[in-house]
């Protein structure tokens, strides 16, 4: 499920606006948010769109989202300095190995955990979160076996079922996603 982490973009509407049915009812144009290194630059650019950020256009929301691999937030309460700034302490624009823990958090877990764990745990909320991406249950019991077992007789692994001992291993803290298995401590 892994997707294109310089393809994180929003929508950001205006309640504003969107009451009014004005020219900008439909929101800003795409916003790449791995663009951006603050939410100062984004306050700019909207201004740029023709925002009135200080008057009709204060209270803002997210009409859209791209590139984001969960849909169960609801974007019209969700502020678009919150989710971006959070998305910038998790250091997902930028960091491929976080967006693809990001994405394999959220097809398991919830955006509120998401969110509660990097409040947390700031820039390293990723502690304790394996990815064995492209993974299968017969791989991670491979691993969990080398890692585990000494002095096995090679001789006697053609006899061994490494699927069944990955569930059994994975029971406890592991998880199928998507792209493979994770562990999530």
């Amino acid at each position: 499920m892994s997707l294109d982490i310089s393809n994180v973009n929003i929508v950001i509407g205006s309640w504003g606006s969107y009451n009014e049915c004005n020219e900008k009812a439909l929101g800003s144009k795409w916003i790449a948010l791995a663009d951006y290194n603050n939410w100062e630059e984004i306050e700019e650019e909207l201004a740029i769109q023709g925002f009135d950020l200080n008057g009709i256009d204060e209270e803002l929301f997210i009409q859209d989202v791209e590139g984001f691999p969960t849909d169960e937030v609801n974007w019209d309460y969700t502020h678009p300095k919150d989710f971006f700034e959070l998305l910038l302490e998790a250091d997902v624009l930028t960091n491929d190995s976080n967006y693809d823990t990001m994405c394999a958090f959220l097809e398991l877990r919830s955006y509120d955990e998401f969110r509660e764990r990097v409040q947390s745990n700031g820039s390293n909320w990723t502690e304790d979160i394996y990815i064995y991406k492209g993974y299968s249950w017969e791989d991670y019991g491979h691993e969990m076996f080398d890692m585990c077992v000494y002095n096995f007789p090679s001789e006697l692994e053609n006899f061994f079922d490494y699927e069944a001992y990955g569930k059994y291993m994975g029971d406890c803290y592991a998880e199928e996603y998507s792209d493979g298995i994770v562990e999530i401590r």
